[in-house]
């Protein structure tokens, strides 16, 4: 009991210096790695050596996969950037109106997490952002959309977010009725802040007394440009179709896709020594990895607090004090705000079974919708917030002060119509 007590203490005061890294000019990155290996070690001292270390092997593995998968994913991006083929993207989108540009960013995301998930979409979204738009408030707010519209895209499909792939795999929802019962709630969950961010000074404003937003203009195209999107969109598209084909997890699919660009483009560029730039050794100098290391640290604290049993604890609180299923599955996205969602649905699918709640039940659909998207009320909720937090530089308050509210409502809306349609289909 007092070793839980110190490691939530832990918890909560790094949790607090990350929240409060401009001001005390501390890195988060740094941080966060403190905070995991003091968790672990506090978690040493009143268990069994080689029962941590065994706990420990196991989170290293389920931890390394995402981490993998991050660096692998953002160095195809950063190579396609290289190219200049997101002007591909770019020279699509002809509006230079602040509103449609929010509402075409907001749903472009929301599809292209359906397919990817909401960590590569985060990424994906994010680089062509810095090519559309010059740094700014107006910019960061798209960047919030990014978070908002990745989070609610993956949602609604078993492959979209790390959450439903778990509820999915352990065959506690099927793919039809996931699809079928949670796109329109998913749907209105960005709906919503779209519309309320659409009135916002940032958007609103911009379109009144400010002109439109100019495109930042991209150097000469690179030398197979196309070529380099098409294939490198093309490993991110095919890692879905790789873990369904093989059942190996998807790192080792995003993995294969590095692999194959890497060579590519050694082969384009072979012997030209002014096209350095362009190969994937230099895109692997241009990573950020320091926000690799944030998501690393971050991951590996939720894992000691899961290996202790202290988010097993909140679940089955939950369970004794709170018989409303569709008020669990709230809380549980509230909380996933605070908590990594993965643990938390990982215990929410150890206190109850199949038995309890079978296959596309409203309780399973209603944590895979809530969990998915309650992260998006916290930049910290959610990993598409945390890669988006380590790209743009943005911190907790400014993300808590402009986008929280719009956050929380578009997940009582999207809540509110899952129950509405469960509970008076036409």
């Amino acid at each position: 009991m007092i070793q839980n007590i110190v490691m939530a203490l832990l918890f909560g005061i790094g949790y607090v210096l990350i929240i409060f890294e401009e001001s005390l000019s501390f890195s988060k990155s740094g941080i966060a790695l403190l905070m995991a290996v003091s968790l672990w070690v506090v978690r040493s001292i009143e268990t069994s050596v080689e029962i941590v270390t065994l706990e420990l092997q196991h989170a290293t593995s389920e931890v390394s996969q995402i981490v993998f998968y991050m660096l692998g994913a953002m160095t195809i991006v950063e190579i396609i950037d290289a190219h200049q083929g997101f002007k591909l993207v770019t020279d699509c989108i002809t509006s230079r109106k602040p509103k449609i540009l929010l509402w075409v960013i907001g749903f472009a995301t929301f599809f292209l997490s359906s397919v990817l998930d909401n960590l590569t979409s985060t990424i994906v979204m994010v680089s062509l952002l810095r090519r559309l738009i010059p740094p700014s408030e107006y910019r960061k707010l798209l960047g919030a959309v990014v978070v908002i519209a990745a989070n609610a895209g993956g949602a609604w499909t078993p492959i979209g977010d790390v959450t439903t792939t778990m509820l999915w795999i352990h065959g506690h929802i099927s793919t039809f009725s996931t699809i079928k019962n949670l796109f329109l709630p998913s749907a209105i969950s960005l709906v919503v802040p779209l519309a309320l961010m659409s009135l916002t000074s940032e958007v609103h404003g911009m379109g009144l007394n400010t002109p439109p937003t100019p495109l930042l203009a991209y150097d000469r195209s690179a030398p197979r440009g196309k070529l380099v999107f098409g294939v490198g969109f093309g490993a991110l598209l095919f890692v879905p179709l790789f873990k369904s084909l093989t059942g190996l997890p998807p790192y080792m699919g995003i993995l294969l896709g590095l692999g194959v660009i890497w060579i590519l483009t050694d082969v384009i560029h072979y012997g030209d020594l002014e096209r350095q730039h362009l190969k994937l050794p230099h895109a692997l100098s241009r990573i950020d990895s320091q926000g690799a290391l944030f998501f690393l640290g971050i991951l590996l604290s939720m894992s000691s607090l899961d290996a202790a049993g202290i988010l097993k604890v909140i679940a089955n609180y939950l369970d004794a004090h709170i018989a409303n299923v569709e008020l669990i599955a709230s809380i549980i996205g509230v909380v996933s705000a605070i908590i990594d969602n993965v643990p938390l649905v990982a215990a929410t699918m150890g206190m109850y079974d199949l038995s309890t709640f079978p296959q596309d039940s409203e309780f399973w659909q209603l944590i895979s919708f809530c969990a998915g998207t309650g992260g998006s009320m916290l930049i910290t909720g959610s990993a598409a917030g945390v890669i988006f937090m380590s790209m743009e530089e943005v911190n907790f308050f400014w993300y808590f002060r402009k986008v929280s509210g719009f956050a929380f409502a578009g997940f009582t809306a999207g809540i509110m119509t899952y129950l509405a349609v469960h509970n008076f289909p036409l």
